[in-house]
């Protein structure tokens, strides 16, 4: 749906309204509110929990291993808070919520414990 363009909320960049990722940064989700990685619920980067769900709002960032808070993007080095399935058939990527992927079952490398 066109519109107004609005600022990416990572590098401050005009962006289309309905952008998944940043066109300039690259970044996920530039300009909807951070939301929830378990129930998708509105969330703020001052919550230590998820007002709806419950989940804890600080997480061990996959990439860099320092404890971050649980939004899209690691607050240390930036990296998308995302791991991925390393079945072959699979491949599927979700947040880090659990050691077991959510489309295939199988043990998952990155999930929360």
């Amino acid at each position: 749906m066109p519109g107004y363009m609005r600022p990416c909320r990572y590098c401050g960049e005009l962006v289309p309204p309905d952008s998944n990722a940043c066109p300039i940064c690259g970044k996920w989700n530039p300009v909807d509110e951070l939301r929830c990685p378990k129930c998708r619920s509105p969330i703020k980067e001052s919550w230590k929990s998820c007002s709806h769900c419950g989940q804890g709002l600080s997480v061990a960032c996959p990439a860099c291993g320092k404890t971050t808070f649980f939004g899209d993007h690691c607050q240390q080095c930036g990296a998308r808070l995302m791991v991925k399935c390393q079945q072959k058939k699979c491949g599927f990527e979700q947040p880090p919520l659990g050691p077991i992927c959510s489309k295939c079952g199988k043990p998952i490398a990155g999930g929360k414990k």
